[in-house]
C-alpha cells in the first residue's frame, strides 16, 4: 500500500507512520509531508531516514506544488491512501492567531483534495482527521456522527470547516473520503504545549502545573497507538462518505489526570497552581463509539496503563523534551504569553 501521510512529522502522524512500518514492514510505503511547524519534528522518525519505501517531503498542504509532488509517492508511482493529520491544532494558539488555523485546517484541505480529484479513481482511501471538538461541549449524554456541528473556538470552527469540505468533495466528486472525529490524544512524541506532556515536563522540574479553572472540565482520552490503529482498521473496512468517532472510554476530568501525573512522579500536589480559565472553554467532550464498534472495532487499551506507558517515556526521553521548552525561543515565548498573567 502507497500512503501519503500529511503531517507526519507531528505527535499523532509519526505514531501512526511508525505504526504502518510496525505492522506492514516493506509492504507500505510512506510520504510523510510536513510543513515543520513549531510542533512537527523530523527526528522522531529518524530511524527511518533513508530507506527505500520512506521518503520526506518539507512542505506545505495549503500550497498545491507541494501537494502535487508528495502525490507521486515514493517511487512516482502514485498514492493509494491519503491520511491528512496536518493542522494546526491547539486550541490556545488558536485563541491567538485564528487566521492561521483556517489558512491549514480549511484551504490545507481543500488543495489535498483537489490533487485527490486528479488521481481518482486511483485513489482508494482520503482520511480526513477531525476532531470531537468540532461537536461543542455537552453536559449529559454523548454526541453521535449524526449531531449537529457547534464548534466553539477558532480551533474546532476550522476543524469543522476542513471536516466538511472533505464530505462535499466525496459527495460532488465521489471521492473515497472517510472522516474521522477522535477524543484527546495521548501518549510518546506529543508537543508539550498539552495538559499531559506539559505537566509531566514541568512536575519533573518541580515547576507549577497551570491548570485552568476548577479543573473539572472533562475529556475523553484516547491512547495515540488506539487511534492508529483504529485509522488503519477503517481504511480496510470503513464506508465511503461516512463519518466515524474513535473515543477511548475513558472520561476524566482535568484535575484528576493531574494527580494521577504527580502520583506517578512522586511529586507534591502542591505543584498544582490554579490559573484563569480559557476563554470560552467546553466543558465537557463525550462521543459514542457505537458505529466504530458495530463495525467491527473497540479501543481497548487500559487508560492508567498507557498514562504510566506515557509519564515513563518522558522521563526515559528527556532530551527530547529539553530540546523544546529549553532551547526553543519559540515555546518559550509562547509559555510567556500564554501563563505569565493568568
Amino acid at each position: 500500500m502507497r500512503y501519503l501521510v500529511t503531517g507526519g512529522a507531528g505527535f499523532i502522524g509519526s505514531n501512526f507512520i511508525r505504526f504502518l512500518f510496525n505492522k506492514y514492514g516493506d509492504d507500505a510505503q510512506v510520504v510523510n509531508l510536513d510543513k515543520l511547524t513549531y510542533a512537527g519534528i523530523r527526528e522522531n522518525l529518524a530511524e527511518y531516514e533513508g530507506k527505500p519505501n520512506y521518503r520526506f517531503l518539507e512542505g506545505d498542504i495549503a500550497n498545491p506544488a507541494d501537494v502535487t509532488e508528495a502525490y507521486r509517492g515514493v517511487d512516482g508511482n502514485g498514492t493509494d491512501v491519503v491520511v491528512n493529520f496536518a493542522a494546526e491544532t491547539h486550541v490556545d494558539r488558536s485563541l491567538m492567531e485564528a487566521g492561521t488555523f483556517i489558512q491549514t485546517d480549511v484551504h490545507g484541505v481543500l488543495v489535498l483534495l483537489e490533487e485527490a480529484r486528479r488521481h481518482a479513481p486511483k485513489l482508494r482511501r482520503f482520511v480526513q482527521i477531525s476532531t470531537d471538538e468540532v461537536y461543542g461541549s455537552i453536559d449529559d449524554g454523548s454526541f453521535s456522527e449524526g449531531d449537529p456541528l457547534n464548534p466553539r473556538n477558532p480551533y474546532s470552527a476550522s476543524k469543522a470547516g476542513g471536516d466538511r469540505m472533505a464530505y462535499a468533495y466525496g459527495q460532488t466528486y465521489g471521492l473515497p473520503v472517510i472522516v474521522t472525529r477522535a477524543s484527546n490524544n495521548f501518549g510518546p512524541y506529543q508537543y508539550p504545549e498539552k495538559l499531559i506532556p506539559l505537566f509531566v515536563t514541568n512536575a519533573m522540574d518541580d515547576l507549577p502545573l497551570p491548570l485552568y479553572g476548577d479543573g473539572k472540565n472533562v475529556r475523553d482520552w484516547l491512547f495515540v497507538d488506539d487511534h492508529c490503529a483504529a485509522i488503519d482498521f477503517l481504511i480496510e473496512y470503513g464506508t465511503n462518505s461516512e463519518t466515524y468517532n474513535i473515543g477511548g472510554g475513558n472520561e476524566r476530568e482535568n484535575r484528576e489526570i493531574t494527580y494521577r501525573i504527580l502520583e506517578l512522579l512522586k511529586k507534591p500536589e502542591s505543584l498544582i497552581k490554579p490559573v484563569g480559565d480559557r476563554q470560552g472553554h467546553d466543558r465537557r467532550y463525550s462521543l459514542d463509539t457505537r458505529k466504530l464498534e458495530r463495525l467491527g472495532f473497540k479501543c481497548d487499551t487500559d487508560f492508567d496503563a498507557a498514562l504510566e506507558r506515557t509519564v515513563r517515556w518522558y522521563v526515559e526521553n528527556e532530551p527530547w523534551w529539553r530540546a523544546i521548552k529549553e532551547r526553543s525561543a519559540e515555546f518559550r515565548a509562547y509559555y510567556e504569553k500564554q501563563y505569565a498573567n493568568r
